[in-house]
């Protein structure tokens, strides 16, 4: 089961579509996470950006601990295509991003 929720990975992933504008936000947002919820979102883009497959999930979180070296909002923001990435990761973790970001609304 998933520390972090999808609402949660969502919210990053719209945020993450608006940088320019809410930077900030993301960035306050992430660092306020707790160290695994931050694993699991990192594992989530790596799913989506197919360096993990969805069943290795667990082998992905950790992973994204052993290899944090860098602040979790750092590594995330300087991620090319982060919000295709966390939405194609919650897809293939059998999660519907798209309900997941109509819940924000």
């Amino acid at each position: 089961m998933l520390e972090i929720s999808a609402r949660k990975v969502a919210q990053v992933a719209l945020m993450g579509r608006e940088l320019n504008r809410a930077e900030g936000e993301l960035r306050a947002f992430i660092d306020r996470m707790s160290e695994d919820e931050q694993a699991e979102l990192v594992a989530i883009m790596w799913i989506g950006r197919e360096s993990f497959f969805a069943e290795d999930f667990a082998e992905a979180v950790a992973t994204a601990r052993a290899e944090a070296s860098t602040p979790c909002a750092d590594y995330l923001i300087g991620t090319p295509h982060l919000s295709d990435h966390l939405e194609n990761g919650l897809d293939a973790m059998g999660i519907s991003a798209e309900d997941a970001e109509n819940d924000l609304m």
